[in-house]
């Protein structure tokens, strides 16, 4: 099992009316909501783990994990908002503007119970105070017995303290077994300099397998003792809302296929098995960019 920890809020995504008006629609969304969908419509035993809110925004979510068949028991029903989060599509790349102060995101205040063999971290809940401490605290305390994959998604102006975010996701990346970063993610946390060698750096500070992806130029997975490209697959491009996200999900959902979800395997990946994991990885994400909004493939559709 794979428990996905982190934000779950409404994206309003942009629209036209009947009437030819601008106007936005409410869709299900945040980056580990997006992949823990996604792992669930691959067929993975996953849960979820958010504070939730009780309102009727909190059951559209709520549902759309149902739909996918993950587990949201973990997740807290909370009387406090939902996060909204306003995006702006340029030339199909996302752009974002989030309302969530006081929301039940931000003020999840425990973790549950740890049944899952895996667990996955990332994006806008690991900033600030609150839920961020909360996510922290499990995966530091959870790591020296199961894997642990962190995605910081990094959104720059969603970020109030700059030091102490940086402070939070080094602590992080240093315990995780996998990190998955954009090149743009990269340089934001590394500073400049070239991929191969700032990733070597992280994997030299302990991580098992730095997953570095460039967009449609592909990705690179980086181990100790291999360095695997994975070239992007052609897709006519919607919007890239959610590729990431829906990225990471193929590729831990191609970890768990090939029984790579252990400390050991983790450990020792051979060349052959971090190609198969990224491929799955790649295949995913390009139906995403392929179809608006988060909507990430079934393991049907990919003909698992």
């Amino acid at each position: 099992m794979i428990l996905a920890c982190g934000e779950a809020l409404i994206d309003m995504l942009p629209r036209e009316s009947t009437a030819g008006e601008d106007c936005f629609a409410p869709y299900p969304g945040g980056a580990v909501f997006n992949t823990a969908i996604g792992l669930g419509r691959l067929g993975v035993d996953a849960q979820f783990f958010c504070g939730m809110s009780s309102d009727f925004l909190g059951d559209i979510l709520r549902n759309a994990l149902d739909a996918s068949g993950v587990d949201h028991t973990p997740s807290p029903r909370m009387v406090a908002p939902c996060t909204v989060a306003f995006v702006k599509l340029v030339d199909g790349q996302a752009t974002y503007a989030f309302y969530d102060e006081n929301s039940a995101m931000r003020t999840l205040a425990a973790a549950p119970e740890i049944e899952a063999n895996a667990l996955f971290f990332g994006g806008i809940s690991l900033v600030g105070n609150g839920c961020g401490e909360v996510y922290e605290a499990m995966m530091l305390r959870e790591a020296p017995r199961r894997v642990t994959m962190i995605d910081p998604n990094i959104r720059p102006s969603f970020i109030k303290d700059v030091v102490a975010y940086r402070a939070r996701i080094e602590r992080m990346m240093a315990t995780a077994d996998v990190i998955k970063l954009s090149d743009e993610d990269l340089h934001w946390l590394e500073g400049e300099g070239d991929l191969a060698e700032l990733a070597h750096g992280l994997v030299a500070k302990g991580a098992k397998l730095v997953c570095i992806t460039q967009g449609a130029d592909g990705v690179t997975g980086y181990t100790a003792n291999h360095e695997v490209f994975v070239p992007s697959e052609r897709a006519e491009v919607v919007d890239t809302v959610g590729a990431g996200d829906t990225f990471n999900s193929g590729t831990l959902a191609g970890l768990d296929r090939l029984g790579c979800l252990t400390k050991h395997r983790i450990a020792n990946l051979t060349e052959d098995e971090i190609r198969e994991a990224l491929h799955l990885g790649v295949r995913v994400a390009a139906v995403t960019v392929s179809r608006a909004g988060a909507n990430p493939p079934t393991a049907a559709e990919l003909g698992l």
